[in-house]
Formats: structure tokens, sequence, C-alpha cells
């Protein structure tokens, strides 16, 4: 990691993943997978959750029909599973410990952005309930054109609508997946978590425990302009 490339710096976007580093949604779909496996007759083991975390619900719909032994129902699987996951947050809507912190500095000298591989109804309303969706420019989610996560296509189409090539933004990051999808746009990457693999050490240009350690908000509070306009921290800017 090369934790000084991002102490020096101030980035020209900032574009942030949702389950797991803005909200606190990994477990209900840790839950969600669970459950419907459980009613399948299907134990997930511990090294199924590690390589269904952050994947696109229809990729993980697909895995678990295939670790099951039953591909037929990949298409009930992922239903049943998103069905699961929208209730479970629904119920339980919380933020990850610093990100509302993070979010509010950073909005007032960056552009922000969203990247998630969840669908675009699940991430408005998540960061509604949490009451952060103003201060993002864009969501940008998987669609027919945009591949998911570990493909870098959510990342470079939120810099392109950020108006900021890759290189100058900054990704934060949970997942494997997701930290392969924004080196992979050639993003610097701050990385988040408890305990990082060798392969999110060697991609992430910096780890931390968690986004409420000071450093992290140092780092940000540290590129507020002295007098700030507005939501986005410029005067004139449209969202």
């Amino acid at each position: 990691m090369t934790a000084d490339s991002i102490f020096s710096w101030t980035p020209a976007a900032v574009v942030f993943d949702c389950d797991g580093t803005l909200m606190d949604t990994e477990r209900h779909w840790q839950d969600a997978r669970d459950m419907v496996l459980h009613s399948y007759g299907f134990t997930p083991s511990a090294a199924f959750a590690e390589k269904a975390r952050g994947l696109h619900y229809t990729e993980c719909g697909r895995l678990m029909a295939d670790v099951a032994g039953r591909p037929e129902l990949t298409g009930d699987m992922t239903e049943s599973l998103l069905e699961c996951f929208r209730d479970l947050v629904s119920a339980d809507p919380t933020t990850m410990p610093g990100a509302p912190e993070l979010v509010h500095s950073t909005v007032q000298f960056a552009p922000l952005a969203v990247a998630s591989n969840c669908p675009l109804e699940v991430v408005e309303s998540c960061l509604g309930m949490a009451g952060l969706r103003e201060c993002f420019r864009h969501i940008v989610v998987p669609n027919a054109t945009t591949r998911p996560k570990p493909h870098p296509d959510v990342y470079l189409t939120a810099a392109e609508l950020c108006g900021v090539e890759p290189a100058d933004a900054l990704a934060v990051e949970d997942s494997h997946c997701g930290i392969q999808a924004a080196a992979g746009a050639g993003m610097r990457v701050l990385g988040v978590g408890p305990r990082p693999s060798d392969a999110e050490t060697a991609l992430a240009d910096w780890w931390v425990h968690s986004l409420e350690e000071p450093a992290v908000r140092g780092w940000a509070d540290a590129r507020i302009p002295a007098q700030s306009t507005g939501p986005d921290g410029a005067e004139g800017r449209e969202s």
C-alpha cells in the first residue's frame, strides 16, 4: 500500500461503494443468502460467504444455485435473495461507523458519486433513509451496458459523470470485488474493513479498520475550503 499517495492529495471526485462502506448492509446480504439457502436445505460455509461478498445480486443468485447443486433454481433464488434483502434493510437501515461524517466532509471539496452492485432503487432507498442522498450527484449501478464489479465499468462511469479522469478520483471500498473494480478503473483506493486479504492489501492505496479513524476524518477535514458555500462545497454547482 502507498498511503502517502492519498495523505498529500486532494481528489477531484470521491466515489463510494454502498454496501458495507456507506451502509451496514453486508450483514443483511449474508443473512438473506443464508435464509434462501436454508429454505432449500443447504447450509453455506464460511468460504461461500467470503466468495459471495460484494457480488452483484444476480451473480450471487447463480453462485447460490450452483453451490446448492440446483442450477435450474438460479432465477428463483435470485428473486428470493433480493426480496429477503429488501425486507431486512427496511427493518434496520444503519450506516457504517464514520461514513456519514466522511460524506459530509468530502462533499465540501469534491463532487460525490456512488458506484454499487445493488439495484438502483435499493441504493436510493438506503441513502434516503440515512439522510445522505442529497450529498451524491450520481448513483451508478450495473445495467445492460454497464457491467457489475469486479469489472471497472461502474467506477469509470462515475468518474465520467463527475467530469474527472479516473486517476484524479478516490474510491472508497470494503470488498475485494469492489477494490478490483476501482483499481481496474485506475482510481486510488481507500479500503475499509477489519481483515484485509493480501489481494486487497496489494490493490488498496490506504487501508483503515473503520472510516471513523481519526486519520481519515483529519485527512478529509484538512481539505475543506475555509468558507464552504453549500452542500457540495462550491457555489452554483448543479446536481
